[in-house]
């Protein structure tokens, strides 16, 4: 049993050395590149609906307040809290965690709109004209970031405003009427059942809807093949969709993948809080962390993958300044 803590701990260690290094390059990466696709987004050149490019800007706009409000502004200084000790003496914790979670709900909650904005494009031809529009995402938007705000208003009144700078879900300063209440446990669990659990069902729900229309959909194509030759109309639309559905699985996967550590363990460790005998390795939680920001910085390289002209958009990005370079050189 000795030996199974020691070991544990050990990994654990590994792991803090791993984030010294891993949590500034990953900061380095994730605000240019989310300001990038922000960029390269808002110039409309990309082949994409308006409709769509709301929701993809919106999604990197949410990701970039992630990782300076999140990564750097929390987990950089707890991996370096020698350095960054006087932290300790800004009263503004509570404030923080309240932006914290809002724009990691905003960023959790622009993917399941996103996705059920392309379930409709998809699979539900008759509402696509109705709810695919740049007002209704606009609204969809809007009406997200407000709920995500007040529902994590009651962080502000939960923790207090001293910084604790520790690897713990409670990065301020808690007293021991609210660690120790049931209510705030319940309040707790709930917040993250609503981000991200019911996400990830919803996600998974949607994507599975998408996937069951398609395939009725490619049967019915076929059939219409078989009778006429050469490319249909409906060959088109399912090019189309091909493109939509490989676009939403990898997001909505990327989004599954990273976050599935980081949610499970939440959920249990609040309910080991709740005296439910459920214990998860530390370093498990930490890991969960770093995968969870990792899915920040990781949409760009879904578009850059999927979306010929956000590459050829990309490329130009890069060689124009070179090329500027090049000249002043000259």
């Amino acid at each position: 049993m000795s030996l199974n803590f020691l070991t544990k701990l050990k990994i654990l260690w590994a792991i803090a050395d791993i984030q010294r290094i891993y949590y500034p390059v990953l900061a380095a990466v994730g605000v240019p590149v989310n300001v990038v696709t922000i960029a390269i987004l808002c110039r409309g050149k990309c082949g994409l609906s308006k409709c769509v490019t709301y929701y993809l800007v919106a999604m990197a706009a949410a990701d970039l307040f992630v990782v300076i409000i999140d990564l750097i502004l929390r987990q950089i200084p707890i991996v370096y809290w020698e350095q960054f000790n006087f932290v300790r003496i800004i009263p503004l914790c509570n404030i923080h965690a309240v932006l914290l979670y809002a724009v990691t709900d905003c960023s959790v909650w622009f993917t399941v709109t996103f996705t059920f904005d392309r379930f409709v494009a998809i699979s539900c031809q008759k509402l696509k004209s109705k709810h695919c529009t740049e007002r209704i995402a606009a609204m969809v938007l809007g009406i997200v970031t407000v709920l995500s705000l007040l529902k994590n208003i009651s962080w502000y009144f939960m923790f207090t405003h001293k910084y604790w700078l520790s690897n713990s879900s409670w990065f301020c300063s808690v007293g021991t009427s609210v660690s120790h209440s049931l209510i705030w446990a319940i309040v707790e669990l709930i917040h993250y059942i609503v981000t991200p659990l019911i996400p990830f069902l919803l996600i998974l729900l949607l994507n599975a809807l998408t996937v069951r229309h398609v395939l009725v959909s490619s049967r019915a194509r076929r059939r219409l093949q078989r009778r006429s030759n050469g490319e249909t109309p409906s060959d088109l639309e399912m090019g189309n969709r091909r493109k939509s559905m490989i676009l939403l699985f990898l997001i909505s996967g990327n989004f599954i993948v990273l976050w599935v550590v980081f949610t499970v363990c939440s959920i249990l460790k609040r309910l080991d809080y709740l005296k439910y005998s459920v214990s998860v390795p530390a370093f498990v939680r930490e890991i969960g962390s770093m995968l969870q920001l990792l899915s920040c910085c990781t949409n760009t390289f879904v578009y850059t993958v999927t979306q010929r002209k956000f590459r050829e958009e990309l490329a130009n990005g890069v060689k124009y300044p070179l090329s500027m370079m090049v000249k002043l050189v000259r």
